[in-house]
């Protein structure tokens, strides 16, 4: 895949009107502090469009990233983050849940877990949401330069097995310091284009 073009393009907050879009989204899902903005960047190519900060919880709306102008990728709001209260909470929630019920071109659900520590209950709560609503989420865990490589299987496993993973489930260690992982997600991207343009 080779990045031409991206603009953010659309901004949902909790009162927004989700978008009906014509190209195919690719979705992103993760804990407040996981590192979704910095692969959105590594995905994009791009330093910081997606806003990175060391304060997590600052993706507060539902962002869609207009790529080539042939698909969008969408930014969720990063759930479980303490800071804020739990009303706001689940409101991000909602809305979150409203996107995966709602999305008529939503073709992919990554969800990023961190690969250092095991899922938190709202990872798997959140794993198990996406499957409820229709999506085999693919995972990608970040932050696989901060382990040895003597423990990444041991890593993947606990991962696997604490979310209830069946086999078959795509799990990707990425890194967005050496972009370890990249090229299987855009493997996967092109894939989705490719089986969009056919149909």
């Amino acid at each position: 895949m080779v990045i031409r073009s991206v603009a953010l393009e659309t901004v949902c907050g909790i009162t927004s009107t989700l978008p009906e879009n014509d190209k195919p989204e690719i979705a992103f899902a993760g804990k407040s502090n996981v590192g979704k903005s910095s692969l959105i960047n590594a995905i994009m190519n791009r330093k910081n469009l997606a806003r990175t900060s060391s304060q997590p919880g600052k993706t507060q709306t539902i962002n869609f990233y207009n790529i080539n102008e042939e698909l969008y990728l969408v930014d969720l709001p990063g759930y479980g983050y303490a800071a804020v209260s739990e009303s706001t909470r689940a409101k991000w929630g909602n809305m979150i849940e409203k996107y995966l019920r709602k999305s008529k071109m939503l073709k992919c659900v990554f969800l990023l877990i961190d690969i250092r520590h095991e899922p938190s209950a709202n990872d798997v709560m959140m794993y198990h949401w996406i499957v409820d609503k229709g999506y085999e989420p693919i995972i990608i865990m970040t932050k696989a330069d901060k382990i040895k490589r003597s423990q990444l299987q041991k890593n993947i496993k606990i991962i696997k097995e604490k979310i209830q993973a069946p086999s078959g489930t795509i799990m990707i260690p990425f890194s967005a310091e050496t972009k370890q992982g990249r090229d299987e997600i855009y493997e996967i991207i092109d894939s989705i284009l490719e089986a969009n343009s056919e149909q």
